[in-house]
């Protein structure tokens, strides 16, 4: 991107008020994601929440602390598609991981990206999943060396800068659960359908969101209301890693938006946004997500980010 373009971008930015409708993408290839830019800025990251999680396992979501986002960046407009990854793939020719899918009882091994399991056809539209961290790391360097483009992961703060877009409530459309439907696509009364999401899988009736999304399992990328960076899917669908080593509680002092890393191995990494079989007070912006790098499950995807130059 050559800096008049640039230019154009951030004053674009901030002369328009910002809305869905008049954000603009764009895109480096046929087969590379459509791109957001995102404009600088400072949010609340985190909040005073703990969430309780299997084996007695207490999740903070804070401490809270203001992050300042000091240059502008691209972000995808949708999550990864299966079409995406697989001109990725056609073009590397790598063997895809063992991926798991479903929970409890129903658990079962076996499964790739082209069939996570999900009992209905997938097209290219479709998020990619049971791909592991360390999967989306090579298909970003690919993809940079394809383009002659920074491609990465978000940060863990981008991500949720991304998905707050510049609102200060529970969620990107306001502080009412009930509309959670319009935007994303969670554990509600369609995916209560389907035996395999409760059965076994500690998952209750009581958990999901009393609304109807139009798919019992996934769906494919942006059929959802955008928020108001023109981003889709940030609330379920399927989980986002980003690039962060996750820690029990955020850095207090590490505020500038970039990623957190561990100075040895990494434990876990930060995964985000939720997905269409995790409860409704899991698909907030805030809530976090942690996983091993080699994890390849049926509800993990990516999003990914470009640097401006």
């Amino acid at each position: 991107m050559n800096r008049i373009y640039l230019v154009l971008i951030i004053f674009y930015f901030f002369s328009v008020p910002i809305s869905a409708q008049n954000i603009k993408s764009f895109k480096d290839c046929d087969v590379c994601p459509e791109m957001v830019v995102i404009p600088p800025g400072i949010f609340q990251m985190g909040a005073n929440r703990i969430e309780p999680m299997r084996g007695g396992e207490m999740r903070p979501q804070g401490p809270p602390r203001n992050i300042k986002i000091s240059e502008p960046f691209a972000a995808g407009k949708y999550e990864v598609t299966v079409g995406e990854w697989e001109a990725y793939i056609q073009d590397t020719n790598l063997s895809p991981s063992n991926c798991s899918a479903w929970g409890g009882e129903n658990r079962t091994w076996g499964h790739t990206w082209k069939d996570p399991d999900y009992g209905i056809p997938q097209d290219s539209n479709f998020p990619v999943v049971c791909v592991s961290w360390l999967e989306t790391k090579q298909y970003t360097q690919w993809l940079s060396e394809k383009t002659q483009e920074n491609y990465r992961l978000l940060t863990e703060a981008e991500w949720e800068y991304i998905a707050n877009a510049n609102t200060k409530s529970i969620w990107p459309w306001g502080n009412d659960s009930r509309l959670i439907c319009q935007y994303g696509n969670v554990l509600d009364i369609d995916g209560l359908g389907d035996p395999r999401i409760i059965k076994g899988s500690g998952t209750g009736n009581s958990m999901a969101a009393q609304c109807r999304d139009g798919y019992s399992t996934v769906a494919p990328v942006g059929q959802y209301k955008a928020n108001n960076f023109g981003i889709h899917d940030t609330i379920g669908n399927v989980w986002e890693w980003t690039q962060d080593c996750s820690f029990t509680y955020y850095p207090e002092n590490h505020t500038d938006g970039s990623a957190v890393e561990a100075e040895g191995l990494c434990e876990k990494r930060a995964v985000r946004s939720g997905g269409w079989r995790t409860r409704v007070v899991r698909n907030r912006s805030t809530f976090r997500g942690r996983d091993p790098e080699n994890t390849s499950y049926q509800l993990f995807g990516f999003r990914i980010a470009r640097d401006i130059r």
